[in-house]
C-alpha cells in the first residue's frame, strides 16, 4: 500500500533503520586532512558503525587541513560514544568537539519571559508601576472581570504537572518533568499565541495539588493539566472543573480524545461507513482510553467495548453507558473481565489502542469486520506496527511523526484553549470538544480524502484557527462564555 512498507516487507530496509527524526542527534566538529578520500573514509567508518550521516557543512580550510561540522543520527547514547571512538581511530580525522544537539536545544531552558514595551524613562516607569498602575488595582477590585482587559489572564494559561507520568517514562518526579512543561509551553505560544506557564508542583497528593491549583488560579485564564497518573488525574480535573470558573482540561485525556475522533469521522468516510453504526474497541482503558470512550459515545457510537490488561472488561449495552459516559471508570470491572482481545475484536469494524506495544497480532486483525480501521497510538512503539497491520486493515493511524496518519494532541490542545479562551469561557465541556473533533474532521475537504490522509499536518497553519472558532462557537451556544459573537464584533 504504501512504499515504505513494501520496502520493508521485501527486505530492502529494517526496523533498525534510523529515520529523519532521530532522538540522538549530534553535531560533531571534525578537522580533515585535505587530501582527496578522507571524507570517503569518514563517510565509510559512519556507515559501518550503523549511524546516518546528515548535514555536513564546510567551516573552514588551508591547504594541509579542513575544519567540518557534521550531523550524525545514532541509535543510543551508547552508540555515540561508539561512533566517537571510531572516528577518533581514523589517522586523518580529529574530533574537535562534539554535542548532542536536543541537549544544546535544552541549554537554559526553552522559554522566557518578556515585556511587551521597554520601561527606559522614569515617565514610562510610573505607568506601569507605581504611582499609575494602582488606578488599574482599584479598577479590577471594584469590576472583577476587568482582570481580563488590563491583565494576562485573558490570554494566560497555567501548565500544571506532579510528574507522576511524564511521556511514556513514568513517575519521574516534578524537576523532571520541567523541560516537557517548558516544550507545552512553547507549543501554547507558537500554535495559538497563548502564554504559558509551567508549574511543576512538588506533592503528588490530589488534596494539595487541587488546594495549590486554586490558590493560584486568579492569574490564569485556564488550566491545562498534563502528565498526572491514572487514576488521580480523574478526580483532580473533575474536582477543578466543579469549583473554577475557568476552562480546566487534561490534555492527555481530552486531547487525545478529540483528535482520535476527528480522525475517526475521516477514516468512516473512507469506508463509507457511519458513526452509529459501527463497533468500537478501545484497547487500554487509563487517562486516554477512558475519555476516547466518553467522546465517542458523546459523538453517537452505539457499540462500544474497551479491554484492559485482563482483557474485555467493558461490554455493555449504550442505554447503559451513554448516560454514566462521564463516571465511566465506576462502571468498568477491571478485575473482571469477561473475555479476551480476540474476543472483542470479532467483527469489530474499529480498534483503537492506547495501551503498549506489540500487543495486537495480524491474526487478530482478521477476526475483524471487513475494512476494518486500525489506530495504533502507543508511542513510541504500536500496538502494531504498520508492515505487520497494512495487509488486514483499511486505514491504519499511529502516534508517530514517522507514519502517515499521525495523532498528534498538538492538532488540538492549542485551539481549544485559544477557542476557550476568546470567549473567557468558564469551562471547557463536551459540545466543544466534539465541535473540535468536527473541524480537524472538515479541515480535510472529500476530494482529498484517502487511506494515508484523515488528519491535518499539525504544521497546517489553519488547524488553529478553525478549531478554536469552532469551540468559541459551541461554548457560546451552550451557554458558558462569558462573551458572546457580538462582544467580540463589537470589539473589532
Amino acid at each position: 500500500m504504501w512504499n515504505f512498507f513494501k520496502r520493508q516487507q521485501n527486505g530492502q530496509s529494517s526496523s533498525q533503520d534510523l529515520g529523519p527524526y532521530s532522538n540522538y542527534r549530534m553535531a560533531v566538529r571534525l578537522e580533515l586532512t585535505q587530501r582527496t578520500g578522507v571524507f570517503a573514509q569518514l563517510a565509510t567508518a559512519i556507515a559501518e558503525e550503523g549511524a546516518s550521516l546528515g548535514a555536513y557543512d564546510m567551516v573552514s580550510a588551508t591547504r594541509t587541513k579542513v575544519i567540518r561540522d557534521i550531523t550524525l543520527d545514532v541509535q543510543s547514547e551508547e552508540h555515540g560514544e561508539r561512533v566517537m571512538k571510531r572516528l577518533n581511530s581514523l589517522a586523518d580525522v580529529r574530533v574537535i568537539a562534539s554535542s548532542d544537539r536536543i541537549f544544546l536545544m535544552h541549554l537554559g531552558g526553552k522559554i522566557r519571559v518578556e515585556s511587551k514595551f521597554p520601561v527606559k524613562t522614569r515617565n514610562t516607569l510610573s505607568m506601569v508601576y507605581t504611582p499609575g498602575v494602582g488606578r488599574v488595582v482599584k479598577a479590577i477590585a471594584a469590576d472583577e472581570k476587568k482582570a481580563y482587559s488590563f491583565t494576562t489572564k485573558n490570554n494566560s494559561i497555567a501548565v500544571v504537572t506532579d510528574g507522576s507520568a511524564i511521556l511514556g517514562l513514568g513517575n519521574l518526579g516534578p524537576l523532571a518533568a520541567l523541560p516537557v512543561m517548558e516544550g507545552k509551553a512553547m507549543l501554547f505560544h507558537q500554535f495559538a499565541g497563548i502564554d504559558a506557564w509551567p508549574l511543576c508542583l512538588n506533592t503528588q497528593d490530589p488534596e494539595e495539588i487541587i488546594r495549590t491549583v486554586l490558590a493560584i488560579s486568579p492569574s490564569f485564564g485556564g488550566i491545562n493539566l498534563e502528565d498526572i497518573s491514572a487514576p488521580r488525574c480523574f478526580d483532580i480535573e473533575r474536582r477543578l472543573q466543579a469549583e473554577l470558573d475557568i476552562p480546566v482540561m487534561h490534555d492527555d485525556q481530552h486531547g487525545t480524545a478529540v483528535v482520535i475522533l476527528g480522525a475517526l469521522l475521516n477514516a468512516l468516510k473512507v469506508t463509507r461507513r457511519t458513526i452509529n453504526e459501527i463497533t468500537v474497541v478501545v484497547v487500554g482503558l487509563g487517562a486516554a482510553g477512558t475519555a476516547c470512550c466518553e467522546l465517542l459515545l458523546g459523538a453517537g457510537v452505539t457499540r462500544l467495548k474497551g479491554c484492559d490488561k485482563q482483557g474485555l472488561v467493558l461490554d455493555r449495552p449504550v442505554e447503559e453507558l451513554l448516560p454514566n459516559r462521564h463516571t465511566l471508570r465506576s462502571i468498568i470491572p477491571y478485575d473482571q473481565p469477561t473475555g479476551t482481545l480476540q474476543d472483542a475484536l470479532k467483527d469489530a469494524h474499529v480498534v483503537i489502542g492506547l495501551s503498549t506495544a506489540n500487543i495486537i497480532k495480524p491474526e487478530d486483525l482478521a477476526l475483524m469486520a471487513k475494512d476494518p480501521i486500525v489506530f495504533a497510538l502507543a508511542n513510541p512503539d504500536p500496538e502494531i506496527l504498520p508492515e505487520a497491520a497494512i495487509p488486514h486493515c483499511r486505514v491504519y493511524a499511529s502516534g508517530r511523526s514517522d507514519y502517515p496518519n499521525q495523532c498528534n494532541n498538538l492538532l488540538s490542545f492549542p485551539g481549544i484553549f485559544r477557542g476557550a479562551l476568546d470567549v473567557q469561557s468558564k469551562t471547557i465541556n463536551e459540545p466543544m470538544l466534539i465541535a473540535a473533533a468536527h473541524a480537524l474532521s472538515k479541515m480535510i475537504p472529500d476530494s482529498a480524502l484517502s487511506e494515508e490522509y484523515i488528519i491535518p499536518s499539525v504544521f497546517d497553519k489553519q488547524v488553529v484557527p478553525k478549531v478554536a472558532k469552532a469551540v468559541s462557537q459551541a461554548a457560546i451556544d451552550s451557554g458558558v462564555a462569558r462573551r458572546t459573537k457580538k462582544d467580540m464584533e463589537e470589539e473589532m
